[in-house]
């Protein structure tokens, strides 16, 4: 193999989504794994053949775009409350009821805002923060992380 064509697997290979790859010929030995941090190829050829090593460019994946931020004097008074684990968010306790609560609805202290299910358990989510419900940010039945924020609350309201 020439170096172009194994410069061409290799672009190949990085774009598959493959982790490892290995092709063995009478003539060569090609082995290509791809790693996060240290990416390597080596390349043997008949027993007394140099080894050749090229980095792989890493696999760049494209995150949604982010939702574009309401303007910082506006969200400046608002308290976002997060969720304390990971999980599936529910806005409601079954797919017939309401949601607990909804945008404009005023909030106390203690007061359940949703659920998260995390390992088939479902824990009751509280507002930590009294006021009035300005926005909703996940959507009913999707995955939330740590310290996610879920909702926007003005406590003046």
């Amino acid at each position: 193999m020439k170096a172009k064509e194994i410069q061409d697997l290799i672009d190949f290979i990085s774009n598959s989504g493959l982790a490892e790859v290995k092709i063995e010929t009478e003539e060569f030995k090609l082995s290509i794994k791809k790693y996060a941090e240290a990416p390597a190829v080596k390349y043997e050829a008949a027993p007394a053949a140099p080894i050749v090593s090229a980095p792989i460019a890493p696999v760049a994946i494209a995150a949604a775009p982010a939702p574009a931020a309401p303007a910082k004097e506006e969200t400046s008074r608002l308290v976002e409350i997060k969720s304390p684990m990971i999980g599936t968010f529910y806005r409601t306790s079954n797919p017939d009821s309401d949601p607990f609560v909804s945008v404009g609805d005023t909030v106390t202290a203690g007061q359940t805002v949703c659920i998260i299910e995390a390992m088939k358990l479902f824990n009751e989510i509280e507002s930590e923060v009294s006021g009035k419900i300005v926005k909703v940010l996940v959507d009913n039945a999707t995955p939330v992380e740590y310290d996610q924020p879920l909702f926007l609350v003005d406590p003046a309201g």
